[in-house]
């Protein structure tokens, strides 16, 4: 389990200002080693995107002596100094972010005096991308020609002079959109949407992996990964590159797939933007009844495949020309389905929470879901998520956390996430979007505590399960459903809870009740592959289908192997729909079929729960496959500003199908020492076995040594 920092290293009490994070100290990597840290994330070399000489500064730049006496370094001497502690440093390159900023400079223009937060002196002007690529200030910063020896040159084979006209994501009026979740509202400066369909902003990416693999980083994350698609809340993109892509998607269609809408129009000259104009769509509003939005989707979700698949594999080979080797993540918001088929090209997933609570497991385990179809056959991948500060609890907990108060709660942001299989980060000066004067830094003592107890029990964390109930997730069923759902900006997060999505339901009804399980994604084979071949389907006793109505024939056949195999399926609200009728019908009528409703958890599990809990209700429960037996984790969600409330004394009976009996139950509690626990066994060794534990506090695990694991 990797123990990621979230490590932006923000100042208290001032904005969160992107791109550029704070210098960093030495003493930091002190605090990253007390938090057993093994890689930092949104962590060095941020500033590509004002400008590649201003990377370099943040690399290689000089530090001035009395810096020097606190322990400040440059980025490249930061990083070289986490890797003799053992820790990896990803540098971040803010993919969608092309910056402009208000700066003041000497009279002769080769000093900056000022540089987004002024101070009435010197002569103002603007730094950044535009200044960069048109030359503006040859005694500040080196010609582009030193980084782009042949210039830039735009997909039309004009020379570019101006990196935020030539490639800004554009409405469909050709107005350019701006990054508004990372603009302050009371600073001048300006954040433009970039658009990695256009080949010059791609080069200029590479660029900025050059410098930063030069740095000396372990790893490259690309944020904002599926750039354009992120403006489709501006309602973009109809830029230029965009708008050739489409018209060249169109017209490699055959004939049968062409949508009738565009029956007797030229393909040649179309232009997505005009002709939506013509029927009435601005694409701002009710997006999904746009015209050939599901064409337009599908050709946006093959592009940012290709193009993020281009620069990972651009700095690997840049990477190994130089000597190294370095790894390559993103930041699959959300762990969005679009992100499936780019999690072919990352080392780790990294991810960034849409929304952050104080309970939700459940999304955990589709996180983890989502890192198994990533590792396919080779094993779910690694996984490191941060939290988001819009639309959730984060700016609470601060607050919280400020007063000295919350800390259990804090703890149990912690714990849920590696309890639930995808690894919650430390935060270390993290974001707090733009708007909000602080980061977020807990206690050092806090999440020292956390850390190590981590640390300490990593043995018994794995991306393995031992669960006998799977949930589908068909991206191609709740696609639609979560669209209106998660439909509001990313300043907001909303969630709107009108619309029911039958698989959150049922994800969210089997938590609360107790129920382990996890998530098996099918792919809807077009804008990601469809690996159901590799999911172990008939590994489980219940498989549960919530409104799976949209599945492939490779799906189907799947699912009938499952039922011979004696895989139980609970179905509920549409299924199969696409399926050829005598499929369907042929599924509907096995007798391992049973119809369930995603509300009721006693439909969900016929053949009863494999985890039993007496002592309290609602706790989170998860079952980990480790070496020498299982890791039973228990999570306790009572916990409210001033603390956790323990629960009763807890009998636990579990079932873990083939492991033969259980030798050895050990509790190891996160608020105290490891004691051994009097282990019930059952009938025969097939049979649930017992054990009585005492009042939980936020997180215990139970040990579980068994005979198969011996």
């Amino acid at each position: 389990m990797q123990r990621g920092v979230y490590f932006d290293a923000w100042f208290p009490r001032q904005h969160c200002y992107h791109p550029s994070l704070p210098p960093r100290r030495l003493r930091m990597i002190d605090d990253l080693v007390d938090y057993r840290a093994t890689v930092l994330v949104w962590s060095a070399l941020g500033g590509g995107s004002l400008s590649l000489p201003y990377l370099e500064q943040e690399a290689f730049g000089p530090v001035s002596a009395r810096d020097r006496f606190y322990g400040f370094v440059n980025d490249s001497e930061f990083i070289a100094a986490c890797r003799e502690r053992g820790i990896k440093v990803f540098g971040i390159v803010f993919e969608a972010q092309g910056w402009e900023f208000p700066v003041e400079l000497s009279d002769d223009e080769s000093e900056v005096l000022a540089l987004n937060e002024l101070r009435g002196v010197g002569t103002r002007g603007w730094l950044g991308l535009r200044e960069f690529s048109s030359n503006r200030y040859p005694s500040l910063w080196p010609p582009v020609e030193r980084y782009f020896p042949e210039g830039l040159v735009n997909s039309r084979g004009e020379p570019v002079v101006d990196l935020i006209e030539e490639c800004v994501a554009r409405d469909i009026h050709q107005q350019p959109c701006h990054a508004r979740w990372v603009e302050c509202p009371d600073r001048d400066h300006q954040c433009f949407y970039m658009d990695r369909n256009n080949p010059v902003w791609r080069e200029y990416l590479k660029g900025v992996i050059r410098i930063q693999v030069d740095a000396g980083v372990d790893g490259v994350q690309l944020d904002e990964a599926e750039l354009p698609m992120g403006a489709f809340q501006y309602g973009a993109c109809f830029c230029f590159d965009c708008m050739s892509l489409f018209r060249s998607w169109l017209q490699q269609l055959p004939a049968d797939r062409l949508d009738p809408a565009l029956a007797g129009v030229d393909l040649e000259t179309f232009h997505y933007g005009d002709w939506l104009l013509e029927q009435g769509h601005d694409f701002k509003d009710d997006r999904a009844s746009a015209p050939l939005w599901g064409d337009y989707y599908r050709m946006q979700c093959q592009a940012i495949e290709r193009y993020f698949g281009e620069l990972a594999a651009y700095t690997r080979s840049y990477a190994a020309s130089v000597g190294r080797e370095v790894l390559v993540s993103g930041n699959f918001f959300s762990c969005d389905p679009s992100y499936l088929a780019l999690a072919e090209h990352v080392d780790l997933v990294i991810t960034e929470m849409r929304t952050t609570t104080y309970r939700q497991p459940e999304w955990y385990r589709y996180v983890a879901g989502f890192a198994a179809y990533a590792g396919g056959a080779g094993g779910a991948k690694e996984v490191v998520v941060v939290e988001n500060p819009y639309g959730g609890v984060v700016p609470e907990l601060v607050a919280l956390l400020g007063a000295r108060r919350g800390q259990d709660l804090f703890r149990l942001s912690i714990y849920e996430g590696a309890a639930f299989g995808a690894p919650m980060s430390i935060p270390y000066g993290a974001w707090m979007g733009s708007t909000i004067e602080d980061s977020y830094s807990p206690p050092h003592g806090l999440a020292t505590e956390v850390s190590a107890f981590l640390s300490a029990c990593e043995h018994l964390f794995s991306t393995s399960s031992w669960h006998e109930v799977g949930v589908v997730f068909s991206v191609a069923s709740t696609r639609e459903l979560i669209g209106r759902a998660d439909a509001s900006d990313n300043l907001t997060n909303a969630v709107d809870a009108s619309v029911r999505v039958p698989y959150r339901v049922a994800t969210e009804s089997l938590s609360k009740a107790s129920v382990p399980f996890d998530v098996v994604v099918f792919a809807d084979g077009q804008t990601a592959p469809d690996k159901v071949a590799e999911a172990p389907l008939s590994s489980y006793r219940t498989l549960v289908l919530p409104d799976c109505f949209d599945l492939t024939q490779a799906q189907a056949t799947a699912l009938e192997e499952a039922l011979a195999a004696g895989t139980v399926l609970v179905v509920t609200d549409r299924f199969g729909e696409t399926l050829a009728p005598e499929v369907r019908e042929r599924l509907l009528q096995h007798p391992g079929v049973r119809r369930g409703t995603a509300e009721d958890v006693l439909t969900l599990t016929p053949l009863g729960r494999q985890v039993e809990v007496v002592g309290a209700e609602g706790v989170g429960v998860n079952v980990h496959r480790v070496a020498g037996g299982a890791a039973l984790h228990l999570v306790n969600y009572d916990v409210g500003p001033d603390g956790a409330r323990p629960t009763d004394e807890l009998v636990v009976t579990l079932r873990l199908p083939g492991s033969g009996a259980v030798r050895r139950a050990v509790l190891h509690p996160a608020d105290g020492p490891a004691v051994d626990l009097q282990v019930r066994p059952g009938a025969g060794p097939e049979d649930p076995v017992s054990v009585t534990a005492p009042p939980l506090g936020v997180y215990a695990i139970v040990e579980l040594e068994t005979e198969e694991g011996r």
